[in-house]
């Protein structure tokens, strides 16, 4: 096994001048060659070095992907410092936390955006030394460098050996990255990841699922996110194949007929797009149209059915497949690039009926389980050996076993080194030897893996965001009008809310105002009321990241209490009897559910 700098060097030296990166830039597609890419890289090591950049030391990337992610990426871990990825969209105090938090020496910057939130906290932040823009820009301040002139710094650093001498002393033992995960109780978690750890699942991944050197991935999910940063990322790389990185999630519709992807890595929130889509196109079309739609798919999963199960097709349905194909999904087909061979998905929990519904269209999804911690992937469904509504069997070398009270436990090489300074959480998360995941399942009979449900509170959106629901509800719990709030979002779109309000303050503000109301239903239902508490949730928000804003409320007029079961003995939401009791309203906050 190879450290991640050392596996990208043989390749470098393997493919030399074939392309490694496609990124679409003037509304052209550009290509970087593995040597383009990997003399950028080190010289971006060489550039840390000439600084006094120790093995060991942190390096942050603040930045939405791009091939200079990479870079940076691959020149910090050459050279055995550790990377630090911050979310691209979080907001300037969460990225001062991070960066405080890791003793980060440097940090990359991807737009003028990240580099005024960079600012904002520069002065707190005593211990950071430069920050680098990953584009051209011209400052007076001698802390702030550009692009250029820090390669440019990298090129005229005298001793070059010195970058090869670095990338063989590193260690696969030695942290390659500190990647942040929210906790259930305020700030995240600095999870130290090695270069054995991430590359036990890269070599893991690959001999499951084949990826050959002639193909390409689009990249489109942030590179923070351990998810594709394994296996979009590293096991592109790792097999030679081609990345193109996609604009951004909202141009991926137009690119990838232009990108022709052999595969890509999402969470379930894109597939929940093009399922809607497709059936809201589908809804609009004349009722023979939706006729034969209707029994298109019903063909296609009769043989999603045989071809899961391992079964021939019998001629006759073998035919209604090529027809359907024809009429149907080959139109869905191209849409998606129309060389898809297969898609994965992580991050959140996938519908069953959506991967039944693409699979019949020819297009596999192979879902997987993993977290953070554990670099990420634990298991995960193969071509070989699939099973809707599972997330798969525990990869090779990778033990799963499930604790008395349900929760999944994990054993092997992929599992973290420990949290960053959290001897105690670091402890409590390994007891036993055993890493616990917070999570719920069982094993089936054939060792195929189900999430049932989450020990913890953490809240998991479809788009893949891990929220901790106490945080936000604490927040919101300082203003004077709500005296107590259910946060609700897990395998949602989007963060939605049960709020009780002060009553005692609202009626009196509600009266000052003339609003007259004959019991408290009428008084939440008024459109000035919904109105105050919008402003006021907005206003308590402003630090919290996009993906943990409140989008939709709902005001309850009775209290949550002990007595009806909906809080504990020490005043705790039982959030899931909360869910259970307030179904119809929850529902109604995510029509499009």
């Amino acid at each position: 096994m190879d450290t991640i700098g050392m596996m990208v060097k043989k390749n470098v030296d393997k493919y030399g001048n074939r392309v490694m990166m496609k990124v679409k830039r003037g509304g052209i597609w550009r290509d970087i060659s593995w040597n383009q890419f990997y003399e950028n890289a080190r010289n971006l090591g060489l550039a840390m070095i000439s600084l006094g950049i120790q093995p060991g030391d942190r390096i942050a990337i603040f930045s939405p992907n791009s091939p200079e992610w990479q870079m940076v990426d691959i020149g910090t871990v050459s050279i055995g410092a550790i990377d630090v990825p911050l979310y691209a969209t979080i907001t300037a105090k969460q990225a001062e936390f991070i960066i405080a938090d890791s003793v980060s020496r440097i940090l990359f910057v991807g737009t003028e955006d990240h580099l005024k939130k960079a600012l904002e906290v520069k002065g707190n932040l005593p211990d950071l030394m430069k920050i680098v823009t990953m584009y051209e820009t011209k400052t007076e301040d001698d802390d702030i460098i550009s692009w250029s002139d820090f390669l440019k710094m990298g090129k005229e650093y005298p001793d070059k050996e010195e970058f090869n001498k670095r990338l063989e002393n590193v260690k696969l033992d030695d942290v390659a990255t500190f990647i942040y995960t929210s906790g259930t109780t305020g700030n995240p978690k600095g999870v130290m990841l090695t270069h054995a750890n991430l590359m036990s699942n890269v070599e893991t991944a690959s001999s499951l699922i084949k990826i050959h050197d002639d193909e390409v991935c689009i990249s489109f999910l942030p590179l923070s996110h351990s998810l594709e940063r394994m296996s979009g990322y590293y096991c592109s790389v790792y097999n030679g194949a081609t990345i193109a990185h996609a604009t951004s999630i909202d141009k991926l519709a137009e690119e990838l007929p232009e990108v022709k992807p052999h595969y890509m890595v999402s969470v379930p929130r894109l597939y929940e797009k093009v399922y809607a889509g497709v059936k809201a196109n589908v809804e609009a079309e004349p009722p023979l149209k939706q006729k034969i739609f209707n029994w298109a798919v019903g063909v296609g999963r009769q043989v999603s059915e045989l071809k899961v199960n391992h079964k021939p097709i019998p001629p006759l349905l073998d035919l209604k497949y090529k027809i359907a194909n024809k009429l149907v999904f080959s139109k869905v087909y191209e849409r998606m690039g129309g060389r898809l061979r297969f898609c994965f998905s992580g991050g959140a929990p996938l519908s069953k009926e959506i991967a039944e519904f693409f699979h019949a269209m020819g297009i596999l999804i192979l879902e997987g389980y993993g977290l953070t911690e554990t670099s990420p992937v634990i298991s995960v469904n193969t071509p070989e050996a699939v099973r809707f509504g599972s997330v798969g069997k525990p990869i090779p070398g990778v033990e799963v076993k499930i604790a008395e009270d349900g929760e999944i436990l994990v054993r092997g090489p992929n599992v973290m080194k420990g949290y960053w300074n959290r001897p105690e959480e670091t402890a409590e998360a390994m007891e036993g030897g055993w890493f616990h995941t917070g999570d719920i399942g069982f094993l089936d009979k054939d060792n195929f893996l189900y999430i049932t449900d989450r020990k913890k509170d953490i809240i998991v959106t479809s788009g893949g965001k891990n929220v901790a629901p106490q945080n936000i509800e604490n927040t919101l719990k300082l203003d004077k009008f709500i005296e107590q709030v259910c946060v609700i979002g897990d395998k949602r779109k989007y963060l939605s809310a049960l709020i009780v309000p002060n009553f005692a303050e609202l009626e009196a503000w509600a009266k000052s105002q003339g609003i007259s109301f004959s019991d408290r239903s009428e008084l939440v239902s008024n459109e000035r009321v919904y109105k105050l508490f919008r402003e006021r949730i907005d206003e308590a928000l402003k630090d919290f990241a996009k993906f943990e804003q409140i989008v939709q409320f709902t005001l309850l007029p009775e209290e949550l209490s002990i007595e009806a079961g909906l809080l504990t003995p020490t005043l705790k939401v039982r959030r899931r009897q909360v869910m259970e009791a307030y179904k119809n309203e929850i529902d109604k906050m995510y029509p499009e559910s």
